[in-house]
């Protein structure tokens, strides 16, 4: 397979649109993708026409940057094989058609326009939450997963539902986990299904949001800290689903497929580059996915629980219960940083979660006739495409963001940096941590992370002597606190700037060591 073959050309940049054409035979071209910095972004699929235009938007950049790197490649052709030489343009700015150059360095993935979007309150102001776990058989992955739940969110109520297993192995687990404190165990005298089991859960929560997690998954760190922020960002949102490597429609990087998180890295490893680097631009779709799915109280109180008449054994009852949430006027929304492993069929198989699937489809399609069309249609949308697009790249070895050292978690440090023992203090913190600085620069506070042993600036705010100036300071803190993933505080000042940084922290469930 050769590029000559057909011949494609770029066609125009008007600022937001890039243009292109692709002619020559094309019922024997396969699929092509427009890569962004290399990595795919949108795959075309080819058709029998002699000649084709296409014509892509990008109402906001991708990577964070203005600049973009435009290449057209064929999709899997080994080696790679691309039609176009790339063209680096500029968001908001039109291009004339693009003339040899050096291509520049690619950056690192920056925060996305409009991001991070912030509860209006802390979170320990807002309702609690009960992680709601129905169990049936497969003892090797609940075990697993309630390990990961008391490891990654030691404070959560978690509600296990024994939906009257037949596995003799797991009475033990649940006797065990239930030492726990905020554990609590109930067992269903007779199988009651997986939805009969959730809404059981639901009842048990009282006035708490939930969280439903499928007993074959493990989640990783700030799983739960991410999902309630995502959910408070606004009063209409409704459902938070996560993303996983093996759940269809929320699968990452690839849609309906099973995504290995790579070889390199641990699930925790994976989740801290995700959390990291994923953005919170967060994808709507008209149903969340049960396999992990935060659920506001204000919603369940406002449209009851799950069907359970109509799917007494799962597979079509969330998508029926978010449907009855769009209807009531909330929204579904995917949480592109936080990534639960999720083994898939553990309890049922896959023939029998086939067959359940296809009886919820049936249901479904007679309730909500347009559901499908739009399923269809945003699971495209430019918010999911950058989600992906994102992942891929994180995943990618070409990628440098983690080329030195595997992701770990994000420390900040408030200190003088010419403070003797600050140097010594973030020596060792660095071992284990990515750290960052916070430091009073005279008339800014800036925010610097540390790399070997020099600090690059990343933002800054200025200070000022007033309410107002005090208020967007903090502002500023808690955006670079979400934003920028941070899992711990360190402070080396005044006791009451310690303190001033710990409550602000812990608006976040974020740590101070």
């Amino acid at each position: 397979m050769e590029a000559a073959q057909w011949r494609a050309e770029w066609l125009g940049w008007n600022g937001n649109a890039l243009r292109w054409r692709i002619a020559g035979d094309l019922a024997g071209l396969p699929a092509t993708e427009l890569t962004l910095d290399g990595v795919a972004f949108a795959r075309f699929a080819a058709d029998a026409a002699g000649e084709r235009e296409f014509e892509f938007e990008f109402p906001w950049s991708p990577s964070g940057h203005d600049e973009l790197r435009f290449g057209l490649a064929v999709t899997g052709a080994e080696p790679a094989l691309d039609l176009l030489p790339g063209w680096e343009v500029r968001l908001g700015l039109p291009a004339a058609l693009p003339v040899a150059s050096t291509p520049t360095p690619v950056r690192g993935l920056a925060a996305l326009a409009g991001t991070p979007r912030l509860p209006a309150a802390a979170l320990a102001e807002l309702p609690g939450v009960s992680v709601i776990v129905p169990i049936y058989n497969s003892p090797q992955s609940v075990q697993s997963c309630i390990a990961s739940v008391l490891r990654h969110s030691p404070n959560a109520r978690l509600i296990l539902i024994d939906d009257a297993s037949t596995d003799a192995r797991i009475a033990p687990i649940l006797d065990d986990a239930a030492k726990h404190r905020q554990v609590h165990v109930h067992r269903n005298e007779r199988n009651r299904g997986y939805t009969g089991s959730v809404n059981i859960g639901m009842r048990l929560a009282g006035g708490d949001d939930v969280v439903l997690l499928n007993s074959d998954t493990e989640v990783g760190p700030r799983w739960l800290a991410a999902l309630k922020i995502a959910a408070y960002g606004s009063d209409d949102i409704g459902t938070v689903t996560a993303v996983s490597d093996n759940a269809g429609a929320f699968s990452v990087p690839e849609l309906e497929r099973h995504c290995p998180i790579p070889a390199r890295w641990t699930l925790a490893q994976a989740q801290r580059a995700v959390l990291q680097q994923a953005g919170t631009r967060y994808p709507q779709l008209p149903t969340g996915n049960g396999f992990c799915m935060y659920v506001k109280r204000v919603l369940l109180a406002r449209i009851g629980p799950m069907d359970e008449a109509a799917f007494p054994q799962g597979y079509g009852e969330e998508n029926d219960f978010c449907q009855r949430g769009e209807r009531a006027g909330y929204r579904n929304i995917i949480a592109g940083n936080v990534l639960v492993h999720h083994e898939r069929s553990a309890s049922f198989g896959d023939e029998r979660r086939a067959a359940l699937g296809v009886q919820g489809m049936a249901v479904l399609r007679e309730r909500y006739p347009g559901y499908e069309d739009e399923v269809g249609a945003t699971l495209w949308s430019f918010e999911r495409r950058v989600l992906d697009w994102r992942v891929r790249r994180i995943y990618a070895e070409g990628d440098t963001t983690y080329a030195k050292q595997p992701p770990k978690p994000r420390l900040l440090l408030a200190a003088d940096p010419q403070d003797a023992g600050t140097a010594k203090l973030l020596a060792t913190l660095s071992r284990n941590q990515e750290c960052f600085l916070l430091r009073n620069d005279g008339d800014r506070v800036g925010l610097y992370r540390l790399e070997g042993a020099t600090f690059h600036a990343q933002d800054s705010v200025e200070l000022g002597h007033d309410a107002a100036a005090l208020a967007r300071v903090e502002t500023r803190l808690r955006e670079w606190l979400v934003g920028y993933a941070v899992e711990s505080v360190h402070a080396r000042g005044s006791a009451a700037s310690d303190r001033w940084l710990a409550t602000i922290a812990a608006e976040f469930d974020i740590p101070t060591l």
